[in-house]
């Protein structure tokens, strides 16, 4: 028996999926405040075994299993989901100044796919109040800035966005990730073409530099890229120097979907994450990995369910991999299932 999924997800979708989502966290944020709940949800969640240890980036994470951004947009909750086991989690996407995003309702559940669709648009409260957020936490987890431009910011000047919230977080997460890769703000995918997404990188690059500590800067792709962009974001990486890939954020495609086809086009346009992107998201990790000889580290998210999920990116070549659907439908137990099979997998490949 699965409790979340028998018993508490059931009663969630239910609920509109934004409050539905808000109504967990509240669950989560009430139960920290127990005395010595934390402790009991450490232990029911968390894998503490030194072969899941991993050094990327030059940082060590505990275990290769982070939760992906978007769950937590603002780093209000970092200490809370710190608790459920993650070796890492990124916060945002955060622009640097305060916007309401895309109207409601903008997210959306398939369930009959176990999937997601969303066009939130970067909602967020800026850069300015998610670093002071992130500088009020207690716990000692690795976390990751993902950093966007603003909705009514002109593509010419997305530089200054990207900078701005960059120099605001800078001091309080352990590495950056450019999102120029989101389908729901318009005209931000047009950064991803050779020479402006070249000029954001290695202008961030620039001001990385002049940093006591330079911090690792990732860029986060789409999964609908062609093999030609593909190779071209493998050049402006080397080119500029950039830490690694994330691989990969939401798709537009819609193809080979259960819902049927009238429910999806009336829920319109949005990012499609879950368990359609399974097989997408892997394609591109390994075609990177490969094509570029292991260069750079590649981050792997993308309809990630279950232990043979995460086993299958890892061994495509992602050095870390992330969860948001796949926690959102398995629940926090997802990340304990999915360190124990990496623990089973390495241990069977030893022996053979």
């Amino acid at each position: 028996m699965n409790f979340y999924k028998d018993f508490i997800f059931p009663r969630l979708a239910k609920q509109d999926p934004e409050k539905a989502h808000y109504s967990a966290i509240g669950l989560l944020k009430f139960a920290h405040k127990i005395p010595f709940v934390p402790t009991i949800l450490r232990m029911l969640f968390s894998v503490n075994d030194k072969r899941l240890e991993r050094k990327v980036l030059g940082l060590y994470f505990k275990n290769p299993v982070g939760l992906a951004a978007g769950f937590d947009k603002n780093a209000l909750w970092v200490d809370e989901l710190s608790d459920l086991g993650f070796g890492f989690i990124e916060i945002g996407t955060v622009t640097p100044r305060a916007q309401m995003g895309n109207e409601k309702p903008r997210l959306f559940r398939l369930l009959e796919d176990e999937a997601i669709i969303n066009r939130m648009g970067f909602n967020n409260e800026g850069s300015f109040e998610a670093a002071k957020h992130l500088r009020e936490r207690k716990s000692k987890v690795i976390v990751g800035g993902n950093i966007g431009k603003n909705k009514l910011t002109e593509n010419d000047d997305a530089v200054y966005d990207y900078l701005k919230a960059f120099n605001d977080l800078y001091p309080y997460v352990d590495y950056f990730v450019v999102n120029v890769s989101s389908p729901n703000t318009p005209g931000l995918r047009d950064l991803q073409e050779k020479e402006p997404l070249k000029f954001i990188l290695k202008s961030l690059q620039r001001d990385n530099g002049r940093k006591s500590k330079q911090k690792p800067i990732l860029l986060k792709i789409a999964p609908d890229l062609t093999n030609e962009q593909l190779d071209d974001i493998i050049e402006i990486v080397l080119e500029s120097k950039t830490s690694g890939v994330i691989a990969t954020n939401t798709t537009i495609s819609r193809d080979g979907l259960n819902t049927d086809n009238q429910t999806v086009a009336e829920i319109g346009a949005g990012g499609l994450s879950g368990r359609p992107l399974t097989k997408r998201s892997t394609e591109v990790i390994r075609y990177l990995h490969q094509k570029s000889k292991g260069a750079f580290p590649i981050i792997g998210v993308g309809g990630i369910y279950s232990a043979e999920d995460a086993i299958e990116k890892l061994e495509a070549g992602a050095s870390l991999v992330q969860i948001y659907s796949g926690f959102i439908y398995e629940g926090p137990a997802l990340t304990k299932k999915i360190c124990k099979g990496i623990l089973k997998h390495t241990a069977k490949k030893a022996k053979s």
